[in-house]
């Protein structure tokens, strides 16, 4: 029996990995009423930084999946999205750029999406490698929604961030020591290439 190889291990932990969070974002945005549907905000055009070379890889995965046509649609939104950002970024605005993966308001590698992807919404918190507790109200709308209650549920996220921390170093192993860190947009991403490790 031939053995799995590394990275098709590690990325199928991965998916189970994002299996869990979508579970615990569902039971928390479930006792709040959160839905995404109808919502007159996208978090699609939020402006985020993704941290870790797996996330990374298994997002090029997803990309190569798709017909060429489709990936170069990707990569010319990409393109597009990391220039216009970069100039709001140097007049010291906050991007509100629609992610090059979103097409008529859905996301077209939803099995691949990122973990802020997953994560962002409901009233969340974890506990950095230092001690530190962060902690984040949600979106808006959810803000709205449980404005009344005298305690929204909250959903941390410390474990999801070990797992995926342990699943990181697998990935890059001793070349951990030496690689730049990872902080890019999805598009970024897109625009640079899958990993080089």
């Amino acid at each position: 029996m031939r053995k799995e190889p590394l990275e098709s291990t590690l990325f199928r932990k991965l998916s189970l990995l994002y299996s869990e969070m979508e579970e615990a974002y569902n039971q928390a945005a479930c006792k709040i009423g959160l839905s995404c549907r109808g919502c007159p905000d996208n978090c699609c055009t939020s402006h985020f930084q993704h941290h870790t070379y797996i996330e990374w890889a298994y997002l090029w995965k997803g990309i190569q999946s798709r017909p060429d046509e489709k990936q170069r649609e990707f990569m010319n939104r990409a393109g597009e999205y990391v220039r216009q950002s970069r100039d709001l970024l140097a007049r010291g605005i906050r991007p509100r750029i629609m992610c090059p993966l979103n097409d008529k308001g859905l996301c077209q590698l939803y099995e691949h999406r990122l973990m802020i992807c997953r994560m962002h919404g409901v009233p969340n918190s974890f506990v950095r490698p230092d001690g530190k507790k962060m902690s984040f109200p949600g979106c808006f709308r959810c803000q709205q929604l449980y404005s009344h209650l005298d305690e929204a549920p909250v959903l941390d996220r410390t474990g999801f961030y070990r797992n995926l921390a342990s699943l990181e170093m697998a990935f890059v192993g001793q070349n951990i020591k030496t690689l730049p860190r990872v902080s890019l947009t999805l598009a970024e991403m897109l625009v640079q290439g899958p990993p080089r490790i």
